[in-house]
């Protein structure tokens, strides 16, 4: 009798420590199919908000970008508005009459001008018509001077290419006659070539007003 009650005894330990790692292995199973829940459910969320996030970026940054083509558009609409608003004002006068003011300009002894008086002189014309020892002008000049002896005066030859060759000839010759050939020789060959700026439309254009061709 005793053996039997002995067997029984490990017999039903050993069901006790099964049930016990039955127990034990579903819980830790339960447990990690939990875990697995929680983590993927944690990592959709995440998802879901970085995608959020990238949404708004993108379409902030598109908000920003279109806002600064706008601008830029804007900006450069506006100048050539303005360039072509200068361009039309000057169209209204011929070359020369730009080239009298820009001359004059650059190189006018008196820019507070009353009127600004325009003269051709042709190639041949003695520089100083009052001394017969006088040199001729080798080309045709334009004599540029004010309405006062003070505003003095510009003697050029434009060359059609931006520049001008200056004559060093007052307005008006003082001195004794004869003078010699080689004093008129000396302004001839000592004719200075010029560049002539474009100047502030403006001011061309105040002086252009002032012209008076004779």
């Amino acid at each position: 009798m005793k053996k039997p009650t002995k067997n029984l005894y490990f017999y039903s330990i050993a069901m006790v420590i099964a049930g016990m790692l039955a127990g034990c292995g579903d819980k830790t199973n339960v447990g990690a199919n939990d875990d697995d829940l929680k983590n993927n459910s944690s990592l959709k969320s995440a998802a879901e908000e970085t995608a959020g996030e990238s949404e708004a970026n993108d379409g902030k940054d598109t908000s920003t970008e279109g806002s600064a083509h706008s601008e830029s558009d804007s900006t450069a609409s506006g100048n050539s508005a303005g360039d072509k608003e200068v361009n039309e004002t000057l169209s209204q006068y011929s070359s020369q009459q730009i080239e009298y003011a820009r001359v004059w300009l650059q190189l006018g002894p008196n820019q507070d001008l009353d009127e600004l008086y325009v003269r051709h002189i042709p190639a041949g014309t003695p520089l100083n018509p009052e001394d017969e020892t006088s040199a001729d002008y080798p080309e045709d000049v334009i004599q540029l001077a004010g309405s006062r002896l003070a505003d003095g005066s510009v003697t050029y030859k434009g060359n059609g290419d931006g520049t001008v060759n200056v004559y060093n000839v007052p307005l008006r010759w003082d001195g004794q006659y004869p003078a010699g050939e080689k004093i008129y020789s000396d302004i001839i060959e000592n004719t200075k070539q010029v560049s002539i700026e474009p100047g502030e439309d403006e001011k061309v254009i105040d002086l252009i007003e002032k012209l008076i061709e004779e």
